[in-house]
């Protein structure tokens, strides 16, 4: 693992080879980046040299879940961003991603992203279970209608989880000025 952004190594993993190229092409003047064409090159490449994950969800050969499982089974200490054409559903909430973000991504957003991904792995685990839970709630509130959120017990338990982890760590969020406005400023889903 890097110690600093411009040191950080990025793995972008799409089916698409060319949707991958852009991605890294984006993202070279900043981040170490290498890519992977589908989910069976990315599990070949893994390992805890790679800083963060630009994973893709649904690919042919193995899936993005799949990989992301695999990644959280052998226990390899990245951080990993959906970045999928998937529309989220309830099923993100048990998934242990670190952010999600719907194509198409403008390259602000996709750095924002990562930079605080960086960021978080030199916090505490709570900060980054915190960016993990206000991500879930984010993207089901841009999904999902209020009346189809109310009252769903997972829902109000992220909630009642985010409000916990925030209470907990208010003197480790003093050391990110305004991150909540930083981490809304993320365009999640296109517009």
């Amino acid at each position: 693992m890097s110690e600093s952004t411009a040191d950080a190594t990025v793995l972008v993993v799409d089916d698409e080879a060319e949707v991958a190229d852009v991605y890294a092409l984006r993202l070279r003047n900043r981040y170490e980046t290498e890519t992977a064409y589908g989910g069976a090159a990315a599990l070949d490449r893994l390992d805890d040299d790679v800083d963060v994950v630009l994973l893709d969800r649904r690919m042919p050969d193995v899936g993005g879940d799949e990989v992301l499982e695999e990644i959280r089974d052998r226990d390899i200490s990245t951080r990993v961003i959906m970045i999928t054409a998937v529309d989220p559903d309830f099923d993100i909430i048990d998934m242990p991603f670190d952010d999600y973000l719907c194509k198409p991504v403008e390259k602000d957003d996709l750095v924002a992203a990562i930079d605080q991904q960086l960021a978080a792995r030199r916090y505490d685990d709570r900060l980054a279970e915190y960016l993990e839970v206000t991500s879930k709630l984010a993207l089901l509130k841009g999904e999902k209608t209020p009346q189809t959120l109310d009252g769903n017990e997972e829902v109000e338990s992220l909630e009642q989880r985010a409000e916990t982890l925030q209470a907990e760590m208010d003197d480790a969020l003093s050391d990110f000025e305004d991150i909540d406005t930083a981490f809304r400023d993320i365009t999640r889903r296109p517009s």
